[in-house]
């Protein structure tokens, strides 16, 4: 018996010889590949998004936790105002460029509460006094997404952080000018 080999039906046979173009295959790699990086480089970027909002979020908590750290310890180096200026500076230092300039110093906020009354801020000095809590806080830092992806509807996220601790007594018995 002969080889026999495959004829394809009429049909298909007509439809091929009418359009040799169909029948070659070349270039469907490059179709292929632009339909599968729309939606890779759409993925990627919403990644990069929720990465860069993370470190953001985490960059403000540090921050805060370590101005927390400063003002606990009631230490106040030359060259600031008081303790309230020193806490900002370093809540700025350590925010990782978020909070740069005068407008970020005006978003951390360091309030003292007596361990009574946690709802009333106090005021005046003697108002960081051992014993008091301190908090800082950054209320409304806007951070702006990176990719594409996210711009429609949140190009803007607005951050917050806080953090709060027990005040230890000053060295000397009286608190540092706030």
């Amino acid at each position: 018996m002969g080889a026999r080999c495959f004829k394809p039906p009429r049909a298909q046979a007509r439809f091929v010889r009418r359009f040799p173009s169909l029948a070659d295959e070349t270039g469907s790699e490059i179709v292929e590949f632009g339909l599968v990086l729309v939606p890779l480089m759409a993925f990627v970027f919403l990644i990069m998004d929720v990465g860069w909002i993370c470190f953001a979020q985490e960059s403000l908590q540090y921050a805060v936790e370590t101005g927390v750290r400063a003002a606990v310890t009631g230490y106040v180096p030359g060259g600031f105002t008081g303790q309230d200026a020193y806490v900002k500076s370093v809540v700025q230092q350590n925010a990782m460029g978020f909070l740069a300039g005068q407008s970020g110093l005006d978003e951390i906020t360091v309030n003292y509460y007596s361990p009574s009354n946690m709802s009333t801020p106090l005021t005046g000095s003697g108002s960081n006094a051992g014993g008091n809590v301190v908090e800082v806080s950054v209320q409304g830092v806007a951070v702006n997404t990176l990719g594409p992806i996210l711009r429609e509807q949140w190009s803007t996220m607005v951050m917050n952080a806080n953090s709060s601790d027990v005040m230890e007594s000053s060295p000397n018995g009286t608190p540092p000018a706030r």
